[in-house]
């Protein structure tokens, strides 16, 4: 017993030694959360307060639960064998399984996924003739979701929770949807915690039982919890009282999922005489970083208040840097470059992350990573040009440029709904082969024949005369405004509008910036063939590679070195998250940047930009407030001065067309320069022949400065640096 609790701080110890009442330990980024929860439930099984049974400790990944799982036994040294040990949805529904009958059910139902779910409400729409092109089944699902997510059955659905959802039907399909789940005997992941509460809440007796059971409770990542996790933890909890919430508040980022953050600010209030316990040593990042990351999160109203510090023999270390550049360009050569002036004082790649605040940023740092041969991966989602909405948007493209691409053509003549089935395109394809002509133009044969019908032979020939008009249009105004007409008209943008998912705005924002992309090409068949070759170069089986992802993808990660591009008013904090959810959402977005802080170890590069491009214009910008909230002996600002100062000291409250802003005072940042080089003693031509490591044998077709346009052999034109080719 002594050596395990020999190897806590004193914090640590007080929270894994207070056993008896509430108790709330506020763990701040890298203070050692995992290691308090594992220790604190060993040490509840070792000291005999309890059998494995009568703890109840619930996480919000299977991971952690596995990881915790693990821990507990090689502490105990013995599996751990009998333990209520789970997810929320899975200690839901193990629950529920017992007491299935008192909501209908038996305690052998299924339970459903998403597209389950999705069909079962397409279902239940119909049944009601609602128009599911006009009201989206995914829209619904949301909502459903929604009120699961607060504890809200159809009975308990009030007015100010409804929605005008189907002119006011939403309730009504709600209820349906819930009737035919309990036919079918089965149940959606937000039912298995909704049902159970509805239990505990109705039957005093169950209730009783359940309180008994578990004489301690664990809650792990408690800032994350929404309606109904909170009001099944607190049914458990009422009577013994012996409940553990390990959280913190300054990195509850993710209320677009439900969870509150006032779950943990209200914790003393819901549970008189708790006890709070704040980790504030930190073992992760260096003073600095932990500096600058409190003097940020301090300018948050709604938080309990902690302070990190430094744990251990943590070093001094570098000063936060704060670059301001030109433009986006400039932004994602810098880090390019910083990336590979690291890599060669050998850091290496997995210990460097690229974190933005929304998806459509990867682009320009993917191409730039791609052109100078850097291997990355983009974690928790898909490479920019991978993504279903570029790939269509794509795929749009390639028809305007060549009518006879099938393939591309089969993508999108049903995107959006056209009413073309399986049906309508095996006899498109029919008519393909035997008169030897494109699927396009075999769609015109069958609209001319009357092998396409009502809604469907007017959106093919809308969309056909569309390619016409969009081909002429390309020729008289240019492939950036034609493209940005053509996903306009042809109703693909309209289609993302329409849909209520939550990725939906992120899709939008991707179209965004996959037509600024064109704006760096002279003609579409130059950006095509580039984003051909991107794809092509893609795949790389190396492990060492960059890490690029969005900041709410980053939370529970760490690395050495962290870039933070974008820090920029409308991108970060983001307009829309401020214009939904006003003052509280401010704090969100500010809680987000901490995160992303305090995921660096050693070093914290943040960036914003004076110009970025939306569509082909550039708009001016003005620095995240987020900058000035940094405290300035903990920070290093560099950037551009003389073009930049006297635009920002000159800058309106708003721009026209862009995000309003508050008129702020502006911080004036200091001339950046790019990084000392060492100039290439033998100057390679053009005409030169070279070989690159990773893109082999190639000629140069063209120089700038230390840069090399080459023409590689085996993989097409690429931007290179001079001194990573040597002459063949």
């Amino acid at each position: 017993m002594t050596a395990y609790l020999a190897r806590l701080n004193a914090e640590q110890r007080e929270a894994v030694e207070t056993l008896d009442g509430p108790l709330l330990v506020l763990a701040g980024a890298g203070t050692g959360k995992t290691r308090v929860l594992t220790t604190r439930f060993a040490h509840i099984l070792l000291t005999g307060r309890a059998f494995p049974g009568q703890v109840l400790a619930v996480t919000f990944t299977n991971k952690a639960a596995r990881e915790m799982r693990e821990r507990v036994a090689a502490m105990l040294g013995r599996p751990a064998e009998g333990l209520w040990l789970g997810t929320f949805h899975a200690l839901g529904a193990r629950m529920l399984r017992r007491h299935a009958e008192r909501v209908g059910l038996t305690g052998n139902f299924n339970i459903l996924d998403t597209d389950d779910q999705l069909r079962l409400l397409k279902q239940v729409m119909e049944a009601a003739r609602i128009d599911a092109k006009r009201w989206a089944p995914p829209a619904l699902m949301s909502i459903i979701q929604r009120w699961k997510d607060r504890g809200l059955p159809p009975a308990r659905v009030t007015a100010a929770e409804g929605t005008d959802f189907a002119n006011g039907r939403a309730v009504e399909l709600y209820s349906a949807y819930q009737e035919r789940l309990k036919t079918l005997n089965v149940c959606d992941f937000g039912d298995l915690l909704l049902h159970m509460t509805e239990i505990l809440r109705g039957d005093a007796d169950i209730l009783a039982e359940w309180q008994r059971r578990f004489r301690f409770i664990l809650v792990d990542e408690y800032q994350d919890t929404n309606v109904v996790q909170y009001l099944w933890l607190r049914l458990l909890a009422q009577s013994h009282r012996n409940i553990c919430c390990v959280g913190d508040d300054d990195q509850s980022i993710y209320s677009w999922r439900g969870a509150e953050v006032e779950n943990i600010l209200r914790f003393e209030h819901d549970f008189p005489g708790a006890k709070i316990v704040r980790l504030e040593r930190n073992y992760r990042s260096t003073a600095p970083i932990l500096a600058a990351a409190s003097g940020l999160i301090a300018h948050n109203e709604g938080r309990l208040g902690k302070t990190l510090r430094p744990g251990g023999n943590a070093a001094e270390g570098e000063r936060v840097s704060v670059v301001a550049l030109w433009d986006s360009d400039e932004e994602a050569r810098m880090v390019g470059e910083r990336i590979e002036s690291l890599h060669r004082d050998s850091h290496a790649l997995a210990e460097m992350a690229v974190l933005v605040r929304a998806g459509f940023q990867t682009r320009a740092f993917e191409e730039r990573l791609i052109t100078l041969g850097v291997p990355y991966r983009v974690v928790g989602g898909l490479r920019f040009y991978e993504r279903a909405e570029i790939r269509d948007a794509i795929a749009y493209m390639r028809v305007l440029h060549q009518s006879a691409d099938d393939l591309a053509f089969e993508r999108i003549v049903n995107l959006p709904r056209r009413g073309i089935g399986e049906q309508a395109l095996r006899t498109m394809h029919q008519i393909a082969r035997e008169r030897s002509i494109p699927l396009a133009a075999a769609a015109g044969v069958m609209m001319e024949s009357g092998g396409l019908r009502g809604k469907a032979r007017k959106a093919i020939g809308e969309l056909l005369r569309g390619f016409l008009r969009w081909r002429e249009q390309l020729a008289a105004v240019g492939h950036v405004e034609t493209v940005a007409t053509m996903l306009d008209e042809s109703g693909y943008v309209e289609m993302w509008r329409q849909d209520k998912s939550a990725e939906a705005p992120g899709r939008l924002e991707n179209l965004k910036e996959l037509v600024r992309a064109l704006s760096d090409f002279d003609t579409l068949p130059g950006f095509l063939d580039h984003v051909s070759l991107v794809m092509e170069n893609e795949e790389n089986t190396e492990t060492d590679r960059v890490n690029l992802m969005t900041l709410h993808a980053a939370k529970g990660l760490e690395f050495d070195t962290v870039f933070l591009p974008g820090w920029e008013e409308g991108l970060f904090p983001n307009q829309r998250a401020m214009d939904e959810n006003g003052a509280k959402g401010l704090e969100e977005e500010r809680r987000l940047a901490y995160v992303g802080l305090t995921r660096a170890r050693r070093r914290a590069i943040v960036s914003h930009a004076a110009n970025r491009r939306i569509y082909a214009n550039w708009q001016t910008t003005i620095p995240s407030r987020f900058l000035e909230e940094l405290p300035d002996e903990h920070v290093e600002r560099s950037g551009e001065s003389a073009r930049t100062r006297d635009r920002m000291l000159a800058a309106p409250t708003s721009f026209p067309g862009q995000f309003p802003l508050l008129a702020r005072r502006t911080r004036v940042v200091e001339a950046w320069e790019q990084p000392a080089r060492q100039p290439r003693a033998d100057a390679i031509e053009v005409g030169a022949r070279v070989f690159h490591q990773k893109f082999g044998y190639g000629t140069v077709t063209a120089t700038d400065d230390d840069k090399l346009d080459i023409a590689f052999d085996k993989s097409g034109s690429k931007r290179v640096l001079d001194r990573f080719v040597e002459r063949a």
